[in-house]
């Protein structure tokens, strides 16, 4: 798509790479549109059935490129943040809504909206020297990036504002404790175990996972009831596909399916 962002597909499996290693995957404006569009066609090519998202270099991704910000700032005043609806806001929705799973391959810092969009994911595997930071209030801002809908729900309303009032570095081994990574592993095998993670979920049951996502995002904000009529719904569907033929049986055949995301 971009020299900014390298996207690869292999296997069902589309590896989306931040490639501004210099600025340590600062977001200018080329980065973000770069990376809006390739997740919005990873999301809508049916051969992609996972995706797995990092950095190159040092940093998984710093946030806003204050440089280019700043400059914005002079010319526009606040229509500099106009890039929230602009970039922000649909990067973070096309990975936390694809009908396919996202695995954030934390390579290193991620912070303010490279936060955001790891928590965006669905599953995080962290280097050992990684970080992650809000950020915001640290340059006077609120959150963005959806950070105010995730960050709850992985550590928890209150821990999250004093995430979110308080920014401070939050490293490897603290996000495994608070819920942010899933797993936490060294530097030199976050590539490969990253990569494993992502590739075992492109080889799995797609719609049933479509659907989980689905489900859970509907669950976070509905009553008992209104989920229960959701599950049901979803679950319709899961079973009219042909993945859920082909494991069950297997299961009766005492055998291991082989998924085709369909």
């Amino acid at each position: 798509m971009s020299d900014n962002v390298v996207y690869e597909v292999s296997g069902g499996l589309a590896t989306v790479t931040l490639n501004r290693p210099d600025a340590m995957n600062a977001l200018d404006t080329a980065l973000k549109e770069a990376l809006r569009d390739t997740l919005r066609e990873a999301a809508g090519d049916p051969a992609v059935r996972a995706v797995l998202l990092t950095g190159s270099g040092r940093a998984f991704c710093v946030g806003q490129d204050l440089k280019e910000h700043v400059e914005a700032l002079r010319r526009s005043g606040g229509g500099a943040l106009d890039t929230v609806r602009e970039h922000y806001n649909p990067i973070t929705l096309a990975i936390a809504s694809m009908p396919k799973p996202v695995v954030a391959g934390v390579n290193g810092v991620a912070a303010g909206a490279g936060a955001g969009f790891a928590f965006a994911a669905d599953y995080r595997v962290v280097a050992d020297t990684a970080a992650f930071n809000t950020s915001f209030a640290g340059v006077a801002l609120t959150a963005d990036s959806g950070v105010s809908w995730t960050l709850p729900r992985l550590v928890g309303p209150s821990r999250a504002a004093e995430l979110l009032l308080f920014p401070r570095s939050v490293k490897a081994q603290e996000a495994l404790e608070l819920g942010i990574a899933n797993r936490v592993v060294p530097a030199d095998r976050l590539a490969a175990e990253a990569e494993e993670v992502a590739r075992r979920l492109a080889e799995g049951p797609t719609v049933a996972y479509a659907a989980l996502k689905e489900s859970l995002a509907h669950g976070s904000s509905h009553s008992l009831a209104e989920t229960l009529e959701k599950e049901a719904e979803l679950q319709a569907r899961a079973g009219a596909s042909e993945d859920h033929r082909t494991a069950v049986e297997a299961f009766v055949a005492k055998e291991k399916p082989v998924y085709r995301g369909r």
